[in-house]
């Protein structure tokens, strides 16, 4: 089992905080040359905004930081595996390497659904580590789920 990083750790405490907002509790956390550039939670339904997702919102507000579209020296730490949607801006961003908790068999789209960066068509490669913290970010859906059965 790999230790939990202090960028998994940060993404963890976003997703914490989502879930305390009535979110899904997904977080995410860019590291450029070492440090923490950026943290988001999940926050759709807060904002109004489908594309509201964690991942979309830390590639945002680590563009803005550093004042650039392209993150090619940046890594992605994230509590969910993405979705499609956030696989294509984990792309156009050219993160370097994407780090991720919990495997999403229903709406995954890195090792499930369409293997978005396998894809001929897929115009980036980025290096792909799975099960970062994965126990208890899939702790913290499942319990999130579960309340609201």
């Amino acid at each position: 089992m790999s230790p939990i990083t202090a960028p998994m750790r940060a993404a963890l405490d976003a997703a914490r905080e989502a879930a305390t907002g009535g979110e899904v509790p997904v977080g995410a956390a860019v590291v450029c040359k070492g440090e923490i550039i950026a943290v988001a939670a999940n926050a759709p339904r807060m904002l109004h905004d489908p594309t509201a997702h964690a991942e979309i919102r830390a590639i945002r507000a680590a563009a803005e930081a550093l004042g650039r579209d392209r993150l090619e020296d940046c890594d992605l730490w994230v509590t969910l595996e993405p979705c499609a949607m956030c696989a294509g801006a984990i792309a156009h961003a050219r993160i370097a390497r994407l780090y991720y908790g919990a495997s999403d068999p229903k709406g995954g789209a890195v090792e499930h659904g369409p293997r978005f960066f396998t894809q001929p068509t897929c115009h980036h490669r980025l290096e792909i580590y799975a099960g970062i913290g994965e126990r208890e970010a899939a702790a913290l859906l499942r319990d999130f789920f579960a309340a609201r059965r």
